[in-house]
């Protein structure tokens, strides 16, 4: 969501900024189940991305765009991000020890990336 929300403004392709804004909510949806069944298995609150991690992420996003802010190369970052949140999903779901309820939300999250993987390959 960080990243999305960090890169908007580098984004020309209106159908692009559709397409992300569809995805963050997403995001949101998943995030609020995550925070909703988290309360089951701790007494904590879930993780959130601390400010440092937001803002190499946010510096990330400078630097790879400084030079070339095409909606080619902005599609490719997002690409190379997602694929990692579809690997470190993948990851999750190999554990066969995984209560069913976050098992499925892991699925939920790995074939929301994987739709996404596909609609950002038009924009390269």
């Amino acid at each position: 969501m960080d990243a999305i929300h960090f890169i908007m403004d580098k984004i020309k392709d209106d159908a692009l900024k559709q397409e992300l804004d569809i995805q963050y909510n997403k995001y949101k949806s998943i995030s609020d189940k995550i925070c909703e069944l988290y309360p089951e298995y701790s007494d904590k609150k879930p993780h959130e991305t601390n400010a440092m991690n937001k803002a190499m992420t946010w510096y990330g996003i400078e630097m790879k765009t400084f030079m070339d802010d095409s909606t080619s190369k902005v599609a490719e970052l997002l690409l190379q991000g997602t694929n990692m949140g579809i690997i470190e999903g993948r990851k999750l779901l190999n554990h066969k020890d995984t209560n069913a309820d976050v098992h499925q939300l892991i699925q939920e999250y790995v074939d929301m990336q994987e739709d996404a993987v596909e609609k950002l390959k038009q924009f390269l």
